[in-house]
């Protein structure tokens, strides 16, 4: 691997690690600071919380397509760090709020600029083969994990010194990141390959009708967006859940979130590239979606601690439908137009976020005391539809090759 592909995939990894370390800050605490600042009980909390997530996904539904458009216009490297920039913002305007309203003003913003992992999967496709772009996109994917570890540890860590502390910290380690990329990040999308900006492929609805790939990725575009609107119930109730259902405090909600992490480096930074090297990526992303289903049904039937720990374990192979589905779709689509790819599955999960934390919330809201799971049963429902979808499209597409 060349010294400035390093380079970038160093700086794309650690811009997505940053993005989810910030996540891993916030969920364990977010109970707590709503209830806090609006002096709501925990399932009133938990639909300030939705609505929290939808301001955030309302903006990355708008924003995603355009910022993966001006990647391939404009190239990857200005994009990334603006977004890069503004993720530092919002990490300084949450640790700095008074009240709601400004947490509702930072999630804007890490709307906007959270779209980055638009431009980090189109600098993915830049610098590796389309057939080991299903490992790579594992290895962005164990990010998430890592993520989720370090987040809620180092949340814990320094919240002891001020609740506040660990936004300052995360809105110092985006300014290194920046500064690092500013002076080391390549550009990876060469000015002969980039396309000029046209509204009409930019806005969320044209980016996905407009694909090259055609009818195969917009089939697979559906199939995440239903998928994703399933796994919003985990930023959505997880933390309201495990309270209610069974009494955890943040530190405990901070180790299951850890755990969950763990779960996830193992799958996406082993498992991904051995299936899809085996498998390919059809046949892997069906073996993940199959292992969604049975996650979500088996979390909301667990009645004890242990029970949620050990769901984490044996469904760890769920994790590997995403990076396989999206590597699939990279194969379909032109080397120029990878980042309209990204904002088309940007779009889709800013679509499935708006939809999916005040679905699960509200959900959760009204069945907290008779059927605390009823949110994982509504997200196994979503998840066997979106087998269904991917199962259509490796049957109309049988003749391919192995994709």
């Amino acid at each position: 691997m060349a010294r400035s592909t390093e380079h970038a995939f160093a700086f794309v990894w650690i811009t997505v690690l940053l993005d989810m370390i910030g996540l891993g800050l916030i969920m364990p605490i977010l109970p707590s600071i709503l209830r806090q600042l609006t002096g709501a009980d925990v399932a009133h909390a938990s639909i300030y919380g939705g609505w929290l997530f939808f301001a955030y996904a309302v903006m990355q539904f708008f924003c995603a397509p355009l910022i993966g458009g001006l990647s391939d216009a404009f190239g990857r490297r200005p994009v990334l760090l603006l977004a890069v920039l503004g993720l530092g913002v919002d990490y300084a305007l949450t640790a700095l709020s008074p009240t709601i309203v400004w947490l509702f003003v930072g999630r804007i913003i890490a709307g906007i600029f959270g779209a980055s992992y638009t431009t980090a999967n189109a600098y993915i496709a830049d610098v590796t083969p389309p057939d080991e772009r299903g490992k790579a996109f594992g290895m962005l994917g164990a990010a998430f994990g890592v993520g989720f570890v370090v987040g809620p540890a180092v949340g814990g860590v320094l919240g002891g010194f001020g609740p506040r502390v660990p936004f300052f910290v995360a809105a110092g380690l985006s300014l290194a990141n920046f500064i690092y990329g500013l002076v080391f990040l390549p550009e990876t999308h060469p000015k002969e390959r980039r396309r000029p900006l046209r509204l009409e492929q930019v806005h969320p609805f044209g980016a996905v009708a407009s694909l090259p790939g055609g009818k195969p990725v917009r089939t697979l575009i559906l199939a995440l967006f239903v998928l994703f609107l399933g796994s919003a119930v985990y930023p959505a109730v997880w933390a309201f859940w495990a309270n209610a259902r069974f009494d955890w405090s943040p530190g405990m909600i901070g180790i299951s979130l850890a755990a969950y992490g763990v779960s996830s480096i193992f799958t996406q930074a082993l498992l991904v590239g051995f299936c899809t090297r085996r498998w390919g990526e059809r046949t892997t992303a069906l073996i993940g979606l199959i292992f969604s289903v049975v996650c979500f049904l088996l979390m909301g039937l667990a009645s004890q601690t242990w029970m949620v720990f050990a769901v984490i374990v044996v469904s760890c192979p769920s994790a590997i439908a995403m990076p396989a589905m999206n590597a699939w779709m990279s194969k379909l689509t032109p080397d120029d137009a990878q980042g309209r790819l990204q904002g088309a599955v940007g779009a889709a999960e800013g679509l499935s976020s708006i939809f999916g934390p005040i679905l699960m919330s509200q959900v959760f809201g009204a069945f907290e005391h008779r059927l605390p799971g009823a949110p994982f049963f509504v997200a196994a429902v979503l998840s066997v539809s979106a087998l269904l979808i991917v199962m259509r499209e490796a049957h109309c597409y049988p003749a391919r090759k192995k994709i």
